[in-house]
């Protein structure tokens, strides 16, 4: 094929969107409306005659277009193209609030725990009541109570997830060419999925396989928090002291429920509400953010040897009763719970492949794991507050 500058040497004019010049016999381009157009030799080019090739170039609006997948481009003499490649906006925050369950196997279809409960009557039949239920015996008792055990198990799919990849030998060879990897942009492309699928299958689930996920677990507790003197329940409407009593009333809650032996320690918030505790003081001084505020006073911080995270998370958005999860201006939620791999956590593989295999012209490869449900080993140690 010549080079663009010798297709378009002599072009005489533009009209209508379409260039319009003389060029040899056989001389094929495409017009600035879309149209693929061929040369007839002494004749004006016509619009709307197909290449026997694919080729694209610049469009009436002045953008730039690929002929393929491995990024070839037609560029102008005045344009500076960036070489680099740019990937797509993306952020996965799976790995920074959930602890893995990584035991599983490719080989395993299921993940399952037990939990254990424990029973035992009281010594001289005064009951198991406050203040009773001790395991007291005489010097001469002929019957001595033991402890009754029941162990349930819990389980959930552990499924197979799986991507392929394959290219041509004419597409490595056109990207070796330009310096576009090809093979390197596919893998960077099936990792992004695969942390993409992940994260939603963290957070909240699958509706298909009726998957629930940290933000919305049936069974969980979930209360709406309480009305400011504004009239509002959000955040943005209400004072520090306010925001902070929300806070401490949904630790205090979650311990309650976890028959007080364990205190939450996180909380994940949408980041509308973190943006707005993180730069609004809490004073005219401005000395001091609510965040700080909230950090320095909550119920941990005063109890001593536990520091509260509070985070933001996009799948908060739009999560409470009533809301649709990553629409704005719905029902936001606030999830307070305790990273712990015996209170939550998340089975999965690691990723896999398939060698390579030559078929015909391709080359071909596939990336597979398994992803598993979360698994509430507590789930006391949870609890959902909407509306904030």
């Amino acid at each position: 094929m010549r080079s663009i500058q010798e297709m378009f040497s002599g072009h005489r004019a533009s009209r209508g969107g379409e260039y319009v010049g003389r060029f040899r016999a056989n001389d094929q381009m495409m017009t600035f409306d879309h149209q693929v157009a061929t040369v007839d030799q002494g004749q004006p080019v016509a619009a709307g005659k197909k290449l026997p090739f694919p080729a694209m170039t610049t469009d009436g609006e002045g953008r730039t277009r690929t002929c393929d997948s491995t990024g070839a481009f037609l560029v102008g003499e005045l344009e500076r193209l960036d070489m680099k490649l740019h990937d797509p906006l993306a952020a996965v925050t799976w790995g920074r609030d959930i602890d893995l369950r990584e035991d599983a196997t490719i080989a395993d279809e299921v993940t399952s725990f037990t939990v254990s409960s424990y029973g035992s009557a009281g010594g001289l039949g005064t009951g198991n009541s406050i203040g009773n239920g001790k395991a007291w015996m005489g010097k001469n008792t002929d019957q001595i109570g033991g402890v009754g055990l029941d162990i349930g198990k819990l389980v959930s799919p552990l499924r197979l997830w799986g991507l392929e990849l394959k290219y041509t030998i004419p597409e490595l060879e056109s990207a070796a060419r330009l310096g576009r990897p090809v093979d390197v942009q596919k893998f960077q492309g099936m990792q992004l999925k695969y942390q993409m699928d992940v994260d939603e299958q963290v957070y909240m689930g699958d509706t298909a396989t009726g998957d629930t996920g940290l933000i919305n677990r049936a069974g969980i507790s979930t209360t709406n928090v309480v009305t400011g003197a504004s009239g509002f329940t959000t955040w943005a409407n209400k004072s520090p002291l306010e925001i902070l009593a929300d806070v401490n009333t949904a630790l205090v809650t979650t311990w309650t429920n976890a028959v007080w032996a364990v205190m939450s320690n996180r909380i994940l918030i949408p980041p509308a509400q973190y943006g707005y505790i993180s730069t609004e003081p809490v004073t005219l001084a401005g000395s001091k953010s609510i965040l700080q505020y909230l950090l320095e006073n909550n119920l941990l911080a005063r109890q001593g040897g536990q520091k509260l995270e509070i985070l933001p998370l996009k799948w908060a958005i739009g999560a409470g009763v009533g809301g649709t999860i990553g629409t704005l201006g719905t029902v936001d939620r606030m999830i307070v719970y305790q990273k712990e791999y015996d209170r939550a956590r998340f089975p999965i593989t690691t990723l896999q492949r398939t060698p390579i295999q030559y078929d015909s012209i391709y080359h071909k490869t596939t990336y597979f794991g398994r992803i598993g449900v979360m698994e509430f080993v507590y789930p006391q140690c949870v609890s959902y507050w909407d509306g904030i």
